[in-house]
């Protein structure tokens, strides 16, 4: 049933969990509709307060964000999702946008049973390669069911169609953005907290511990890096996070492992996650992204907006962020040797290194904000809406 009224309208953002690049901006795009437009309403589907996401709650809440918990603990708990279908009924929603395989393909599942006219799935990173199950869900379920799909990257994109057969107007490009985030603390020295001297050269990453980020590779470069730079210093920040938001403890032993096999134990901090990530990125010489396939890696957009050189693997939607030889050096995916050579480039010209790092600020404040992304994610909105609103001769 469509709206008298176009506006508000009223969108239910569902995710699975709140931890996550893709949850992140799932956030992000709720919290910053604008509310003369649109009413907002944040569902995290497999909730727990036990997870200490408290305070991700509270700033929807202050944006003006509904927010609800279904506790599913389990893919086979269904209940929570009838309490979903009349929270939207009542709600009157007018629109269900979903991010992340999971959530979208419960969301298309759903859909002929909500009042929602219009079904938007978001995909964070297209990675369905040697999983034709979830190749078919995502043509024949998500594909079909939804009014729009999009896509955080043009290569994204691309496979989508090419490989799911998904209908190219369908799929809507729409790169993700970030806030600006808190400047660094000008009276904080992390060099000096961690033991890194002031000319010492200092690597990272910021990423989460799982296999797709490929952190041995960096791990190895290290090992490649260390004599030529024997002062050379790299920091992983962040953790995996799991069901409870905890750390894996495993994927961080094991890469400690490998940089004490490798004789790069003391070169190698692993820093696990930090509130601090402006200030630790503010100390770095060359950040680094190592993946094996990524969407539109919010990583590299913080890197970015501290005016890092960046490091990164051409994977995804990597090239639409980082323009090779401006902002930094695109490598392969798992070949530690070029990531070595990469960074050991920008180690060696700090000049050409602080111009890109300047370079790839002025482009994320210019192209990739989340005000530009909330701002073409609303277009989208009002049009499938309003398509649906003359389809029923509104």
């Amino acid at each position: 049933m469509i709206a008298s009224s176009a506006y508000p309208l009223r969108v239910l953002t569902l995710v699975d969990g709140t931890g996550g690049g893709g949850e992140s901006v799932a956030r992000q795009i709720a919290a910053n509709l604008d509310r003369s437009r649109f009413e907002s309403t944040f569902c995290v589907s497999r909730w727990d307060p036990r997870d200490g996401d408290e305070a991700a709650v509270a700033e929807l809440r202050d944006a003006g964000v509904q927010f609800l918990g279904l506790r599913r603990s389990s893919r086979f708990q269904l209940r929570p999702w009838g309490d979903l279908l009349a929270y939207m009924r009542r709600r009157r929603i007018d629109i269900l946008h979903s991010h992340k395989f999971g959530s979208n393909a419960w969301a298309a599942a759903l859909s002929p049973f909500t009042p929602a006219p219009v079904f938007v799935a978001h995909e964070h990173t297209w990675s369905f390669q040697g999983r034709p199950l979830r190749r078919l869900l995502d043509r024949e379920l998500i594909g079909r069911r939804a009014d729009a799909v999009v896509a955080v990257s043009r290569e994204d994109r691309r496979r989508m169609h090419a490989v799911e057969g998904i209908p190219l107007e369908k799929i809507r490009f729409i790169p993700n953005g970030i806030p600006a985030p808190p400047p660094p603390d000008p009276s904080v020295d992390l060099r000096a907290e961690l033991g890194i001297g002031p000319g010492q050269p200092l690597v990272g990453a910021v990423a989460t511990l799982r296999a797709q980020k490929a952190l041995h590779v960096l791990v190895r470069a290290a090992a490649s890096l260390a004599p030529r730079f024997p002062d050379l210093r790299v920091l992983i920040v962040g953790g995996e996070v799991g069901g409870a938001g905890r750390p894996d403890e495993p994927a961080r032993d094991r890469l400690a492992a490998l940089a004490r096999e490798l004789g790069v134990g003391e070169q190698v901090r692993l820093l696990g996650p930090r509130p601090d990530v402006p200030d630790l990125l503010a100390a770095l010489d060359v950040a680094v992204l190592s993946s094996d396939f990524e969407g539109s890696p919010l990583s590299v957009l913080e890197y970015m907006e501290a005016g890092r050189p960046v490091v990164a693997t051409r994977v995804g939607g990597v090239p639409d962020l980082v323009e090779d030889g401006v902002t930094g050096l695109l490598v392969e995916p798992r070949d530690p040797e070029g990531l070595a050579r990469a960074i050991a480039e920008l180690l060696d010209d700090r000049t050409r290194a602080s111009a890109m790092g300047r370079a790839g600020r002025e482009r994320r404040r210019g192209e990739f904000s989340i005000a530009n992304t909330v701002g073409r994610i609303e277009a989208l909105y009002s049009e499938l809406h309003a398509a649906k609103r003359g389809s029923h001769g509104s």
